[in-house]
């Protein structure tokens, strides 16, 4: 009974994911870009690419995060262990490096 459920479960979310997938594209990219309008086999071909490409549905797998338990979070660990071996002085200098970095914009407005 439980693998039935879940079968169903799958069915579902195939189904479902295709047609929300194909609805999308024929909605927007015809209008926005010119593109053709797909069908269903189509936009389910676009949700697997999907899901090989950037990795998807259930948050492990593939894509940019990898394979860390935190999510692909690893990144935040390194920059909180870089931060811890900074004195003061470093500190701040990493601090005015990035304020400038991303107020770029606000002296072009200026």
């Amino acid at each position: 009974m439980f693998i039935f459920k879940g079968f169903l479960k799958v069915l579902a979310f195939i189904f479902i994911g295709g047609f929300v997938v194909m609805s999308l594209w024929n909605w927007l990219m015809p209008v926005l870009f010119g593109l053709k309008l797909i069908t269903f086999l189509q936009a389910l071909g676009l949700l697997v690419l999907s899901k090989i490409l950037f990795g998807g549905f259930r948050g492990g797998g593939g894509g940019w995060r990898g394979r860390h338990p935190g999510g692909g979070h690893m990144w935040k660990e390194k920059m909180a262990e870089r931060w811890e071996n900074m004195n003061p002085e470093e500190r701040e200098r990493f601090k005015k490096h990035w304020k400038g970095r991303f107020n770029w914009w606000k002296e072009e407005r200026q």
